[in-house]
């Protein structure tokens, strides 16, 4: 009979924090064999493969730390497991994920995982958590759909989901569209279709930067004035309503526009860009005029993301065939 082999990574966060020191907070502690000697019920599933591959939070993550952490899946992969899942600290969950699903070219699965409450918490949701990835990432009905993240039960795709609450174990949602799957009595049960996805060849260099600002009422343009001359090759910004500037930064974006990809998207949450209903300076209209790109319905921090990964590999010019995709996919 065939026994499927799942290769689990865990990276650190919230899920591997305990209290160590009385009154001096949780902080990562517990690798992956540790975690998983709490889910006693994943090896009824498959062989499991573990690593720990780092101990750290997730604000301390990077971009070439996770091109290590995706080199490790892909290899995985080539040696014949049928998925994998990897465990990291909420606070970049959904960028992790977002920069994994511009990335990952394979129709096994990719899942990623994740607590809001720490180890020796009562109630730990760590615990079920992978366990429910476990579950999802050995699912037939999960292969071709990228990288998922699961938590609190559901199903979110990478490029939908956001952390919007910073304590509660709903933490997550995917705005506009919701959740791509729920857990219902330990199968995953899938609410919308998969989608086909665009991928990126792995970046060719990863020294350059990309800017993320967010604009705000009455906010100067000093930093925006200075940014090529700093170094930047692009910029994302998080705008008004549906992608909107003032017109002091529209004027002075459009001569930065020429020299440097600039993406436009939305400060608020849910909902995508708008593309032609506002005419006035500094809507969407003028900004496209101007040279700047609407990111549609890809939410600023997973479109500088993006934009990275573009300017790695070269292909800025797939830039605007890109957010017309993701736009269209939701």
């Amino acid at each position: 009979m065939f026994r499927p082999t799942l290769a689990i990574a865990t990276l650190g966060g919230t899920l591997s924090m305990q209290s160590c020191h009385p009154d001096q907070g949780i902080t990562p502690s517990l690798g992956g064999a540790q975690l998983l000697a709490s889910v006693p019920e994943l090896y009824a599933l498959a062989d499991i493969r573990v690593e720990s591959l780092s101990l750290v939070p997730s604000a301390s993550l990077d971009f070439e730390f996770l091109l290590h952490v995706l080199d490790w899946a892909n290899r995985q992969i080539a040696q014949g497991v049928q998925a994998v899942v990897i465990t990291q600290g909420t606070d970049t969950l959904e960028e992790t994920a977002a920069f994994f699903e511009y990335l990952w070219t394979h129709d096994e699965p990719l899942i990623l995982t994740g607590a809001m409450r720490c180890a020796d918490q009562a109630g730990a949701d760590g615990p079920a958590n992978l366990l429910d990835a476990c579950r999802v990432a050995l699912s037939a009905s999960s292969k071709g759909r990228g990288v998922l993240v699961v938590m609190n039960a559901e199903v979110h795709h990478a490029l939908r989901i956001r952390k919007n609450h910073t304590v509660a174990l709903h933490a997550f949602s995917s705005p506009t569209l919701g959740p791509a799957g729920l857990m219902i009595e330990h199968c995953v049960h899938y609410l919308h279709p998969a989608t086909a996805r665009m991928t990126l060849p792995l970046p060719s260099r990863t020294s350059h930067k990309v800017a993320l600002l967010e604009a705000s009422l009455s906010a100067d343009v000093l930093l925006v004035e200075q940014l090529v001359g700093l170094g930047y090759e692009g910029l994302v910004i998080a705008g008004f309503g549906a992608g909107h500037l003032s017109e002091l930064w529209a004027e002075v974006l459009q001569p930065i526009a020429a020299k440097i990809p600039v993406i436009v998207g939305s400060r608020t949450g849910a909902g995508p860009t708008a593309f032609n209903t506002y005419g006035f300076k500094g809507g969407e209209i003028d900004l496209t005029g101007k040279g700047l790109h609407m990111s549609g319905f890809l939410c600023p921090r997973k479109a500088r993301l993006l934009l990275w990964l573009l300017i790695g590999c070269g292909q800025q010019s797939r830039l605007k065939n890109f957010l017309r995709n993701l736009s269209v996919a939701g």
